[in-house]
């Protein structure tokens, strides 16, 4: 009877839980140093983790961080993958102080004359 995994490599791990779609992309990230395993840098990506181990890590420019819940067999479904982790990703807050802008399209040629009017300084 085989035991239970207790280590995965890194860089198959973010692979398995769906967060890089391949699995060079994944070990690109760890070698560039951008992922924190325990608040640590790692740059192997054969880093073993565990469960319990906690990830930071930047995806398309939002940082991750993610608590090891499982290790995984497989790459699954999106919904397998989602049972790996939990995500402890601070939620970012909504600035309400920056003004909607409301485009209306090209502006016409009497919105133009004014504002080149402007940008002269004349009246």
């Amino acid at each position: 009877m085989t035991e239970p995994r207790r280590s995965i490599r890194l860089d198959k791990w973010l692979w398995q839980a769906r967060f890089f779609r391949a699995r060079s992309i994944s070990a690109k990230v760890i070698s560039a140093g951008h992922v924190r395993l325990n608040g640590v840098k790692v740059k192997k990506t054969s880093t073993p983790i565990k469960l319990g181990d906690t990830l930071e890590f930047l995806q398309v420019e939002t940082l991750r961080i993610v608590k090891i819940e499982a290790l995984g067999t497989r790459r699954g479904p999106a919904t397998e993958a989602q049972t790996l982790y939990e995500d402890l990703t601070p939620i970012p807050e909504i600035s309400e102080s920056a003004p909607e802008i409301e485009r209306k399209g090209r502006p016409t040629k009497r919105d133009r004359r004014a504002i080149d009017k402007i940008k002269r300084g004349g009246p």
